[in-house]
C-alpha cells in the first residue's frame, strides 16, 4: 500500500511540493469512510451541461512546470504512442487540470473575493480533488484513491472567463485508470467547475467532463462526484466506482422533505399547487392541478412552505426572486446576459408593467386598422417616469434596447412574417385553411370520416351529440361532388374544438371582456391542391332563455355575409390561439417533458448510456416551466390576462390532459395515423403516407423524425446486444417505471403504457422524448410571433360574439363593420403584452444548442469513436435535410409552401441563427 505525507511549501516557493494523503484507514476532517476510501460527502446532482468549453490541454504539457509552478514530471512516448508518465518513489506523480469559469460580469466586491480565492487556491486550500480508480483494492475492497488539493496560481487563458488550476497526485503504480473524481470546494461561495483532465496516465489523458457547480462546503459538507466521459451500463461499471454511482443517485433524489436551497440538486415531483395566491386575495385562488379531479403531469418539488389561508397551496415566490430548480438546471449566465432569463425576466418584471401602465389608464379597442400598423411603424410610446428604474439598470435597459427596439420612449416591434410579404393575406380562406397546415399549429387538423358529426360530451347537460353541419350544407361547397364521394376521396377535414371547450364557455363569458363559442370547422381539399373552409360552426350551452345554441357560418358573396364569416374565422382562430398555447405547447411539450426529466436525474446515472443520450434535450427545461409557473400561467399572469380561457386556462390544459393524451400517440407517425392525416404504408420511409402531401409541418416533420428514429435504434443497439440487456438493466427499468408512476401519477393505469422489455420498446419511447423536446417544440413554438404577431390573423380573445338580426348592436355593426370586428379583438393592452411575450418565446438565444450540433456535444460526454460516428452521420442526415426543405420551399406545386406573399415553411429547418428566424430546431425545451 503506498502513502505519500504531506510536505507543505510556502506561496513565495518556486516549486510547490505535492501533498497528497491516502490512508484507506483514517478519515479526513468533516468528511467520511466509505468501503474503505475516504472521501468528503458528496452533494445531491452530478449534472453536466451541454454547454461545454473544454479543457486547453497546452503545448507546454511536456514541460517540468505545470501551471502556477506545481512541479510535473517529464513523459516520454511509449510504443503504442501513449503518454507514460515517471515513476517517483512509491507511485506514480500525475497532473490534473481544473478549468474553472468565473462570472462574465462581476460586482467590485466579487472581484476582490476572486482575488482572495486565487490566494487560497494558491496556498492549497480552496479544492480537494480525490481521484478514484476503477480497479478495487483488495484490502479495503473500495476503488483506489489518492488525493491533493489545488495549488498555485491559474493559468493564464485566452478567455477571460476561463481560469486553469493544477494539482499535482501520487498514485500507486498499480493504480489502474481512473473513473472518478471526487470535488470538495472549501472555499466560501460556490464555483462553475468545466471539467477536469488528468495528464500522465500511459492510456492518455483522462477527460471529466463537468459543466457544473460545486457548492460550498459550508452549504453541504458532502464532496461532488464527477465520472470520466465514459458509458457504462449498471451492470458493466467497474467494481472501485460502484458505490460512487449508487451514492450519487441516492443524493440527487433526496428525502423528499423540507424547502429546497437554490445550491442544491435535487428532483422531486409535486403537484401544479403554486399557481394561485390565495394570500392576496380570492381573485387569486386557484385550484391545485394534478390529482383524481383535475390530473396532470408531475413538476419539480420546490417544498416552500403552504399559503396561510390554504394548506394545499405552495406559498409562491413573487418575480423578480427566483423559483428552486436544482442548481446546474438554472440558466447559465451567457443565456441569463444574452438572452432568454435577462430577456423573460426584463418582459415579465420591467416591461410588461411598463406597458400596463402606459396602456392601463385607456386600455382601448383599436378603431382602425392603420392603429395595429402603427405598432411597426411608430411603435408604442412609454411613459418617462415609468422608465425612471429601466434606464438606470444599464444591464434592463441595453436589454431592451437590443429585443425591443427600445429608444427613449419608444417600443417597436417587427413586422410579422405573415404580414410581411402580403399584409392582406390573413384576410383570406386560402391562408386561414394553409395555417392550419404549415402554421404555428399544424396538430389539430383531422380527417372528417363520417357525417354527422357526434359530440362525446353528456348529452343531459350539454344537449343533443348532433353536429348542426349538414350533409346539404356541406354538398354545397364541394362543386358537384357528393359527399360519400369527398369522405371516401379523403377530401373533408376537420378543426374541432367542441368538446374540448364547450365545458368552459359558460364561465369564460362570464369573465369581463370574454366571449367565446365552441367551435367546429370544416375543410374541402379541392382538386386543385388548395385547402379551403367551407363550414363554421360555433355553439354556446344550451339554456332556457337560448335553446338555438349551434350557430351555423358559410362564406356568403354579400357584404354582410362576408363579414360576419370574417368574425366567424376570427373565432375560430382564437379558440386555436388558446388550444395552440394551453394543450399543445405547454402540456405536450413543456409539462409532459419535466416528468422525463425528473425521473431520468433520479434513476439513470450520468454515466448511463442512456442519461448521456437525453442530456443535451434537457437543457433548461425546468427552469423555463419554473419562469413560466411565476409569470405566464400563473393566477393574474399573462395567459390569463391575454387569451380567451383566462383563470380557466390551467383547468382546459388538464382536461385536455385527461381526455387526450397518451403517450404512444405523441410519436408523430402515430398521431398522424390517428388524425387520419396519413395512413400506414410499410414502403415509405416512416411506414405512413400522408393523406395531403403538401402538409409541411407532417412532411418536414417526418424527416427529422426518421433522423432521430434512425440514431436512436443505432444507439440503443450499440450499447444493448440484446433484449437481456434492457430488462436487466435495473435503472433502465426504475426509469420507466418513475416516468409512468410517479411523474404521469395520474395516467399511471392506462393500458397504453408501452412496455420496456426489447430494445424496439427503448427506441420507440426515447425517439418520441426526443423529438417532443426538439422537432416537436420548434415547430409549434417559434412561429408564434412570425404568425401571431399581427393580432387579426390570430386573436388570442375576442370580446364580442357575432350580433345577431335580433340584437341591438347588429345596426351598429352593419353601419361600421370595421368597428364591430376590431372591438371584438383583444384589446391595445393585451395586443401589445401578447406579442411582447410571443416576440420573446419566438425568439433563439445566441448560445442555443441545435440538433444539427449533437455530434460536437455528445463527442465530451461518450469518448466511443464508434458511437461518435453515429451522431456524426446523423449530423450529415440533418443537412440533407435541410437541402431537402429549402428545395420544397422553391417547388411551386406546392401552394402551402410557395406563392405570392406566402412565407416559405422553415420551422422545421434545423439549423438557425439567434433571433425572430422562424426556423431552427434546438436539443431541448429552453423557451
Amino acid at each position: 500500500m503506498f502513502t505519500a505525507q504531506p510536505q507543505h511549501a510556502s506561496l513565495s516557493s518556486s516549486k510547490i511540493q505535492h501533498v497528497p494523503t491516502f490512508r484507506p484507514s483514517e478519515t479526513i476532517a468533516g468528511g467520511q469512510k466509505i468501503g474503505g476510501f475516504t472521501r468528503k460527502k458528496s452533494n445531491n446532482v452530478t449534472g453536466l451541461r451541454s454547454r461545454v468549453i473544454r479543457a486547453v490541454i497546452s503545448s507546454s504539457e511536456d514541460s517540468k512546470t505545470s501551471p502556477g509552478g506545481a512541479n510535473v514530471v517529464e513523459k516520454s512516448k511509449g510504443n503504442n504512442g501513449a503518454l507514460s508518465s515517471s515513476s517517483v518513489s512509491g507511485g506514480i506523480e500525475v497532473r490534473a487540470a481544473i478549468t474553472i469559469r468565473k462570472k462574465m460580469k462581476e460586482k467590485i466586491t466579487e472581484k476582490f473575493e476572486d482575488q482572495w480565492e486565487s490566494f487560497i487556491n494558491g496556498i492549497g486550500r480552496g479544492i480537494l480533488i480525490q481521484l478514484i480508480s476503477e480497479d478495487i483494492d483488495p484490502v479495503t475492497k473500495s476503488g483506489k484513491s489518492a488525493e491533493s488539493y489545488v495549488r498555485g496560481l491559474p493559468k493564464p487563458s485566452n478567455h477571460p472567463y476561463i481560469l486553469e488550476y493544477a494539482a499535482n497526485l501520487i498514485v500507486p503504480n498499480d493504480f489502474g485508470c481512473p473513473g472518478a473524481i471526487l470535488i470538495t470546494n472549501l472555499l466560501d461561495k460556490e464555483f462553475y467547475l468545466v471539467d477536469v483532465v488528468v495528464h500522465n496516465f500511459s492510456e492518455g489523458p483522462q477527460f471529466f467532463p463537468a459543466n457544473t457547480w460545486i457548492h460550498s462546503r459550508k452549504d453541504n459538507p458532502e464532496s461532488r462526484i464527477i465520472f470520466k466521459n465514459q458509458a457504462y451500463l449498471p451492470s458493466q461499471t467497474p467494481i472501485g466506482i460502484k458505490d460512487l454511482r449508487r451514492e450519487d443517485l441516492l443524493s440527487i433524489r433526496g428525502n423528499g422533505k423540507g424547502e429546497r436551497k437554490m445550491h442544491e440538486r435535487v428532483y422531486d415531483y409535486a403537484v401544479y399547487n403554486d399557481l394561485g395566491n390565495p394570500d392576496k386575495g380570492d381573485e387569486l385562488v386557484r385550484p391545485s392541478i394534478g390529482g383524481k379531479e383535475m390530473p396532470y403531469p408531475r413538476r419539480c418539488r420546490t417544498g416552500r412552505p403552504p399559503t396561510k389561508k390554504d394548506s394545499l397551496s405552495e406559498s409562491r415566490i413573487e418575480k423578480p426572486h427566483p423559483i428552486y430548480v436544482p442548481r446546474d438546471e438554472a440558466f447559465e449566465e451567457i443565456k441569463q446576459n444574452t438572452f432568454s432569463a435577462g430577456r423573460l425576466k426584463a418582459l415579465l418584471h420591467n416591461l410588461i408593467p411598463l406597458i400596463s401602465s402606459t396602456l392601463s389608464s385607456s386600455d382601448n379597442a383599436f378603431t382602425c386598422f392603420s392603429e395595429i400598423d402603427k405598432l411597426y411603424i411608430d411603435g408604442v410610446r412609454l411613459k418617462d417616469e415609468d422608465q425612471k428604474d429601466i434606464i438606470q439598470n444599464q444591464f434592463i435597459s441595453n436589454l431592451m434596447n437590443q429585443i425591443f427596439t427600445v429608444g427613449g420612449r419608444l417600443l417597436k416591434y417587427e413586422i410579422p412574417a405573415v404580414i410581411k410579404r402580403d399584409r392582406f393575406s390573413w384576410l383570406r380562406d386560402n391562408e386561414f385553411a394553409r395555417q392550419a397546415l404549415a402554421g404555428v399549429n399544424p396538430v389539430n387538423i383531422e380527417l372528417l370520416k363520417e357525417l354527422p358529426i357526434l359530440s362525446k360530451l353528456d348529452p343531459a347537460v350539454y344537449g343533443p351529440p348532433e353536429s348542426a353541419i349538414s350533409r346539404e350544407l356541406i354538398e354545397q361547397e364541394l362543386n358537384g361532388m357528393t359527399l360519400e364521394e369527398a369522405i371516401k376521396n379523403k377530401r373533408l377535414f376537420i378543426l374541432d374544438y367542441h368538446d374540448m371547450l364547450l365545458p368552459f364557455i359558460e364561465r369564460m363569458n362570464s369573465l369581463p371582456g370574454r366571449k367565446a363559442y365552441a367551435s367546429r370547422t370544416i375543410f374541402f381539399y379541392t382538386p386543385t391542391g388548395i385547402l379551403r373552409p367551407i363550414v363554421i360552426e360555433l355553439s354556446l350551452p344550451p339554456s332556457s332563455t337560448s335553446p338555438r345554441n349551434k350557430h351555423i357560418f358559410i362564406h356568403g358573396h354579400d357584404a354582410t355575409t362576408h363579414w360576419i364569416w370574417k368574425l366567424a374565422k376570427a373565432h375560430v382562430c382564437s379558440n386555436d390561439a388558446g388550444i395552440h398555447q394551453l394543450v399543445n405547447h405547454w402540456l405536450k411539450t413543456h409539462a409532459c417533458m419535466e416528468p422525463y426529466i425528473i425521473a431520468t436525474h433520479r434513476q439513470l446515472s450520468s454515466m448511463h448510456p442512456i442519461f448521456k443520450l437525453l442530456h443535451p434535450h434537457m437543457r433548461y427545461t425546468l427552469e423555463i416551466n419554473a419562469l413560466a409557473r411565476q409569470g405566464l400561467i400563473n393566477g393574474g399572469g399573462i395567459i390569463e390576462a391575454c387569451f380567451s380561457p383566462g383563470e380557466y386556462a390551467m383547468e382546459i390544459s388538464s382536461a385536455a390532459y385527461k381526455s387526450m393524451w397518451r403517450f404512444d400517440m405523441e410519436a408523430l407517425p402515430a398521431d398522424l395515423i390517428q388524425r387520419g392525416m396519413a395512413v400506414e404504408d410499410p414502403s415509405m420511409p416512416c411506414g405512413v403516407k400522408l393523406v395531403i402531401e403538401d402538409y409541411p409541418y407532417a412532411a418536414d416533420g417526418l424527416l427529422i423524425w426518421s433522423a432521430i428514429k434512425d440514431l436512436v435504434e443505432a444507439y440503443v443497439d450499440y450499447y444493448y446486444s440484446d433484449d437481456n440487456y434492457i430488462t436487466s438493466d435495473v435503472e433502465l427499468q426504475a426509469w420507466w417505471n418513475e416516468i409512468k408512476n410517479k411523474g404521469h401519477y395520474d395516467k399511471r393505469n392506462e393500458p397504453w403504457w408501452p412496455n420496456l422489455a426489447t430494445k424496439e420498446d427503448l427506441s420507440s419511447i426515447l425517439t418520441i422524448m426526443i423529438w417532443i423536446a426538439s422537432g416537436q417544440h420548434a415547430a409549434i413554438n417559434f412561429g408564434q410571433y412570425p404568425f401571431g404577431g399581427y393580432v387579426p390573423n390570430r386573436p388570442t380573445l375576442m370580446r364580442k360574439l357575432i350580433p345577431e338580426e335580433d340584437d341591438p348592436a347588429y345596426e351598429k355593426f352593419l353601419l361600421n363593420p370595421d368597428q364591430t370586428f376590431l372591438s371584438s379583438l383583444p384589446t391595445q393592452l393585451q395586443a401589445t403584452k401578447v406579442m411582447a411575450v410571443q416576440d420573446t418565446l419566438s425568439t433563439h438565444s445566441p448560445d442555443e444548442e441545435y440538433l444539427h450540433q449533437l455530434q460536437n456535444l455528445q463527442s465530451v460526454s461518450i469518448k466511443d469513436p464508434e458511437v461518435k460516428k453515429l451522431f456524426e452521420k446523423f449530423s450529415d442526415k440533418l443537412e440533407d435535410i435541410e437541402r431537402t426543405i429549402n428545395k420544397r420551399n422553391r417547388n411551386f406545386s406546392l401552394k402551402n409552401r410557395c406563392g405570392a406573399g406566402i412565407p416559405p415553411y422553415e420551422l422545421l429547418l434545423p439549423s438557425s441563427g439567434p433571433g425572430v428566424t422562424g426556423r431552427g430546431i434546438p436539443n431541448s425545451i429552453s423557451i
